[in-house]
């Protein structure tokens, strides 16, 4: 089992980092820090929402200015007009490197288990950052999605296309922010003026972003929870004060479910 794991590992990341024969990318990565075997991230299950996971210290400044000045120069957002950028497959080199990171981030956890087939889950304490199927499905992700909000503007509760499959990644950068989370069947009565699941009041569970920071979504909170964020004065308050809102961008990363 130990051989199969080693030689699983080996085939997503190459020899070791020691080897002489490591590729140029690789070496570049971690000189520019973003390698993550060499440090333990820090993640957090958000409570209340199974499949929730937060990785505030994902990307370092160095790194979250590296991924900005890569969007700059793909000219995406030349124009003032221009809000959102959107690639399937093909991706440019510094997004491949992201999708890289994230699976390194993960499999570098304190969460990994011994066993490979649960190397993301641990099923007694319910953690689990993303199922082994999707860790190690390839492309990990294949579509991209870059969007830019000045202050003020944000998104409308929502649940991610059913043509994605499940296991979704969020990074944000330049501002922090407050993502709402509300279950969808709360959001549904009160939309058609029912009363929620058990006879209780809708409930909202919101999440702080940081620069840099990383989210991933998968089964109950990627497919059964809506998410927003409203930047309307008032709405960003976090531990009693509001948030300085300033331009944010996003990145998120998905997969396109097969089609037959």
């Amino acid at each position: 089992m130990e051989e199969n794991q080693e030689a699983l590992l080996e085939a997503v990341f190459g020899e070791s980092s020691e080897s002489e024969d490591s590729d140029h990318c690789h070496q570049n990565q971690s000189e520019d820090s973003s390698d993550h075997s060499g440090k333990n991230p820090s993640w957090e299950p958000v409570r209340g929402i199974n499949g929730l996971w937060l990785c505030r210290d994902f990307l370092s400044p160095q790194e979250q200015f590296s991924s900005l000045s890569a969007i700059e120069k793909e000219g995406w957002f030349s124009e003032a007009s221009h809000n959102q950028a959107m690639r399937f497959g093909n991706f440019p080199e510094w997004v491949t490197e992201l999708c890289h990171s994230i699976r390194e981030v993960v499999l570098f956890s304190d969460y990994v288990s011994e066993r490979m087939d649960s190397v993301t889950c641990d099923e007694e304490s319910k953690a689990c950052i993303l199922p082994s199927e999707i860790l190690w499905r390839e492309p990990l992700f294949d579509q991209l999605i870059i969007n830019v909000y000045q202050p003020g503007e944000g998104i409308c509760p929502h649940v991610d296309l059913m043509r994605f499959e499940d296991g979704i990644a969020i990074v944000s950068l330049e501002s922090s922010c407050i993502m709402n989370f509300t279950h969808v069947d709360d959001t549904e009565a009160c939309d058609s003026g029912r009363e929620g699941r058990d006879q209780l009041p809708m409930t909202n569970i919101p999440v702080y972003l940081n620069p840099g920071s990383l989210v991933l979504m998968s089964g109950e909170a990627r497919y059964l929870w809506k998410h927003e964020i409203n930047r309307k004065p008032g709405f960003q308050m976090w531990e009693g004060q509001e948030i300085d809102q300033k331009r944010r961008k996003s990145i998120t990363l998905r997969k396109l479910c097969k089609t037959e």
